[in-house]
C-alpha cells in the first residue's frame, strides 16, 4: 500500500511540475538555424512553427517563426501577396521541424478573390488544404480596409477575435468571397490577420 501511495505522489510531483518545452526563433532571412529551446509559460499548451512568404513585385521575403502558443490551428492562408503555413503540435520539442513553405503546395482547383490595396477583384489560385475563401474587414483611422484570399477550413473554425478586425468570414466555393474595390492600404490588416493565425 505504501508503495502505491509513493508512486502516486511521485507521479503528481512530476506531472504538476512539467511545463511544455518548444523551440523558439524568429527569422527574417528564411532560416531558423539558431533556434533555442524554451520552457513555455503557464497557459501555453501547444508549440507552433510557421513559414510566411510575402511578395511585392519582384521582391520577396520569407519569415519563419517558432514559439509556444496558448492555442493554435494547423493550416494555410493565401492572401495573394502573402502566404503562410502554420503547423501546431502539443508535445515537448515537437516544433523542431520548420513549417513547410506555403509556395510549395499544389493548386487544388479552388479560386478566391484577393485584394492588392487598389482592388479586390484579383483572383488567386488556392493551394494545398485551402478549401475556403476568407474576407476580413477592419476600420483603421476611420477607413474600412478589406483583405481577401484562400484559407484552410481549420483556420476558419478559429476566428473568434483579432485585434483591429471587426469581421472575419469564410465561405466555401469558387470565388464565393465576391469582388469589391478598395482604395486604401491593407498591409496593417494583413499583419494583424497573420499574427492572429500564428499566435492563436
Amino acid at each position: 500500500m505504501d508503495l502505491q501511495i509513493s508512486v502516486f505522489l511521485l507521479f503528481i510531483l512530476f506531472t504538476a511540475g512539467h511545463s511544455l518545452s518548444c523551440y523558439e526563433c524568429m527569422s527574417l532571412t528564411g532560416s531558423c538555424a539558431d533556434q533555442k529551446l524554451k520552457t513555455c509559460p503557464s497557459g501555453s499548451s501547444q508549440c507552433l512553427s510557421s513559414t510566411s512568404v510575402a511578395q511585392a513585385g519582384a521582391t520577396s521575403a520569407k519569415v519563419k517563426v517558432k514559439n509556444c502558443a496558448p492555442a493554435c490551428q494547423s493550416g494555410t492562408l493565401n492572401l495573394g501577396t502573402v502566404k503562410a503555413t502554420t503547423s501546431c503540435c502539443n508535445t515537448d520539442q515537437c516544433n523542431v521541424q520548420d513549417a513547410p513553405d506555403p509556395s510549395s503546395n499544389i493548386p487544388n482547383g479552388n479560386k478566391c478573390f484577393y485584394c492588392d490595396g487598389q482592388s479586390c477583384s484579383n483572383i488567386v489560385t488556392c493551394l494545398g488544404t485551402e478549401d475556403r475563401c476568407i474576407t476580413a474587414t477592419a476600420t483603421i483611422g476611420g477607413q474600412a480596409i478589406v483583405v481577401k484570399g484562400c484559407v484552410s477550413k481549420s483556420l476558419c473554425n478559429d476566428t473568434t477575435s483579432v485585434d483591429n478586425v471587426q469581421d472575419i468570414s469564410c465561405c466555401e466555393g469558387k470565388l464565393c468571397n465576391g469582388a469589391q474595390s478598395v482604395s486604401q492600404s491593407f498591409l496593417f490588416l494583413c499583419c494583424s490577420l497573420l499574427s492572429y493565425f500564428l499566435l492563436h
